[in-house]
């Protein structure tokens, strides 16, 4: 991904996007935290969560905020969908087509102008399944 010329493209600032690009986990800032650690041992955890905040808000990343848990974070800002267990939190990708259609539905109902949408699909992920199929036997 390009620098934005807007922000200065700070060492701490590429590290971070080039670890959150190279994961599909959707991490929290804590998890980002840790992961970045490994190559800026003595990076704050303050200093990670403000720059994830710079570059969500100039659309560098995507910051989730699913379901009342902490926010995480996508290296992935093209339009898609996410799915979230409700046992254990995780957040995935859905790897499926938005649907255009229901913006022009939407816009139907109201005065706002609609830009973009995000969607969020709730279910049990298949380690929360085996695990509680593993508990009932």
């Amino acid at each position: 991904m390009k620098a934005n010329p807007k922000i200065r493209m700070t060492k701490q600032r590429q590290v971070i996007l080039e670890e959150l690009c190279k994961v599909t986990s959707h991490p929290t800032a804590d998890e980002m935290y840790h992961m970045i650690r490994k190559r800026l041992p003595k990076i704050s955890l303050g200093t990670v969560y403000r720059n994830l905040e710079i570059l969500s808000e100039l659309g560098m990343v995507l910051k989730l905020e699913v379901g009342g848990t902490q926010k995480r974070f996508d290296g992935n800002v093209e339009n898609h969908y996410h799915v979230r267990c409700t046992d254990c939190g995780s957040v995935g990708d859905l790897h499926m087509a938005p649907d255009h259609e229901i913006e022009e539905k939407a816009q139907s109902h109201t005065d706002f102008q609609i830009k973009r949408h995000s969607l969020e699909f709730i279910g049990v992920c298949p380690e929360c399944r085996g695990a509680a199929s593993r508990r009932d036997s």
